[in-house]
């Protein structure tokens, strides 16, 4: 029967007790309400006989508070502190403020516009936790279908990937990478025919299906297929290797300041280098949304012209 009485009692009750607990006068706990005495008086008398106590010692004024009301006067400024707490929090995710944001990317976007939109996004969001995760096209992709992350930093053409919504982000090119000792690296003009019996590191087709498959390309426009002898996950991986000489590579030009002092880069003209990144996801968690909203407003301040 206690527990049937306790579930009568309103927030608003405990807020009534805790006026009159506090100014040990009915009228002065009325005016301070908003409300008239008779209807304030009525409601604790009610709210005594739901808990089936006495809260309030009365005479002809109010004397003070039993133990029992001294009690609960504690716990019902916690409990109204907790439901504003409650309150706020929910209000907060719903709007994005705070949460959990996993973004997923490839290696080369650490070296474009991303650290920018982390950098402005934990500045108007810093209750919001970012778990970054470095993977490659396709492991995001499958990472976002069993819901392990919210957005993904992806390199398109995206294939069987119909379910992704692709918004674009940055831009990039892809250069040649190879040993600082390498007898080619002081040339002048080097271009991909150069390279045609070099040992080549690439990554595995099914990782980035669309990135391996563009350098292949590149390279038969060049006049040779190239000699894969390694294969390495992940673009910082390819660049290892590289700077120790395992072979030479083409990787996305925003990474050439990677290891420099190791690894020489030299840059492919035309159009065919270049490739995009987009920002891909399925279903929008407000944060996500709010992390979404940042990269298109620093999209469009870098796309307007100057004045």
């Amino acid at each position: 029967m206690a527990t049937e009485k306790q579930a009568r009692v309103t927030l608003r009750m405990m807020e009534q007790f805790i006026a009159v607990a506090e100014e040990l006068h009915f009228h002065r706990a009325a005016l301070r309400l908003n409300m008239s005495q008779p209807p304030l008086t009525h409601a604790i008398r009610k709210l005594e006989e739901n808990l089936g106590v006495t809260l309030i010692e009365r005479g002809n004024r109010v004397l003070g508070l039993t133990p029992a009301g001294a009690t609960f006067v504690r716990e019902a400024r916690e409990t109204l502190r907790q439901a504003e707490k409650t309150l706020i929090s929910t209000v907060d995710v719903a709007e994005g403020r705070t949460g959990v944001l996993r973004l997923g990317y490839v290696g080369s976007a650490l070296y474009g516009r991303l650290p920018d939109v982390i950098r402005e996004f934990r500045a108007s969001h810093p209750q919001v936790r970012l778990e970054l995760r470095e993977a490659t096209t396709a492991s995001q992709i499958a990472a976002l279908r069993d819901e392990m992350l919210d957005i993904g930093i992806l390199i398109p053409p995206l294939e069987n990937a119909e379910d992704v919504v692709k918004t674009r982000f940055d831009q990039d090119r892809l250069c040649i990478a190879m040993p600082v000792d390498h007898p080619l690296s002081q040339r002048t003009n080097l271009t991909l025919a150069d390279l045609a019996a070099e040992p080549f590191i690439l990554w595995p087709m099914a990782e980035g299906r669309s990135f391996h498959l563009q350098v292949i390309r590149l390279c038969a426009n060049a006049g040779f297929v190239p000699t894969i002898t390694q294969e390495a996950h992940g673009m910082h991986a390819v660049l290892s290797l590289v700077s120790v000489g395992g072979g030479v590579s083409v990787v996305p030009q925003s990474m050439s300041g990677f290891r420099q002092d190791q690894i020489s880069y030299h840059p492919l003209s035309g159009i065919e280098p270049e490739f995009e990144l987009v920002l891909g996801h399925r279903h929008l968690s407000a944060c996500a949304r709010a992390f979404l909203n940042c990269a298109q407003a620093k999209q469009e301040r870098v796309a307007k012209p100057a004045v």
